[in-house]
């Protein structure tokens, strides 16, 4: 199985690919230049690899949430490869993958990314595996004193959000506590790539005109009067 995949919903810009197992990755911090990056990034990646493009056999992508321009650059990469390959593609949690970093040890992690404006992008996961992870209830956005967290022991704490919004979101958790934080944490295509190996496998890719990103919110940024009122 051989699986590209592509993570571009923060400041990161990532490449990753999938070989019977083995993961090949490529990362860059680099704001506002992943549309400039991105390809030539897959290419570095591919003949690193000794891959052909038409030896690859689904596009994996994080669907977001995040960045609206990040998570549009990604599936529509996704998508054209995929059009040109005739591959499916396997659209991915980018809170999931942003988990999926967490410490082998973590069982219940919050994945917070900083959404701007005010809020965060959160996810709850469970892990299952050491390359699986249960949803727990829905990916929201939101203020960070709004948090709606499920049940559960001991969260640990990952994403840009922590950063940001750290002591707001402890005092959300109130008693559940936290057993640790890794703000400085960024969602990425080896962690994409790794969470698509098993959707493929099950028969989950789709065709590319039915991947869809993931937004949560349709509101960029504020206005210039909302921005004069913060």
């Amino acid at each position: 199985m051989i699986l590209l995949a592509l993570e571009t919903a923060t400041d990161q810009c990532s490449a990753a690919l999938y070989r019977d197992g083995a993961v090949y990755a490529r990362s860059l911090h680099a704001p506002r230049r992943h549309a400039e990056l991105l390809l030539p990034l897959l290419d570095q990646l591919l003949a690193e690899a000794g891959v052909a493009r038409s030896a690859i056999d689904a596009i994996a992508f994080g669907r977001g949430p995040g960045s609206f321009t990040g998570v549009r650059l990604a599936l529509s990469v996704a998508q054209g490869m995929a059009f040109a390959l005739d591959r499916p593609v396997l659209p991915v949690s980018t809170l999931a993958a942003l988990a999926l970093d967490a410490p082998r040890d973590a069982h219940d992690i919050l994945a917070v990314l900083d959404a701007r404006m005010g809020e965060v992008y959160v996810g709850a996961f469970r892990r299952v595996g050491d390359v699986a992870l249960q949803t727990l209830g829905e990916e929201t956005v939101g203020p960070a004193a709004a948090l709606r967290v499920p049940a559960a022991g001991a969260w640990f704490g990952i994403g840009s959000g922590w950063g940001v919004y750290a002591e707001a979101l402890r005092v959300r958790l109130g008693d559940a506590g936290l057993s640790g934080v890794d703000a400085a944490a960024q969602p990425q295509a080896a962690s994409v790539a790794r969470l698509a190996a098993p959707l493929f496998a099950a028969g989950g890719g789709l065709p590319a005109a039915q991947a869809l990103p993931v937004y949560l919110r349709d509101k960029v940024a504020f206005t210039r009067v909302e921005r004069n009122l913060v």
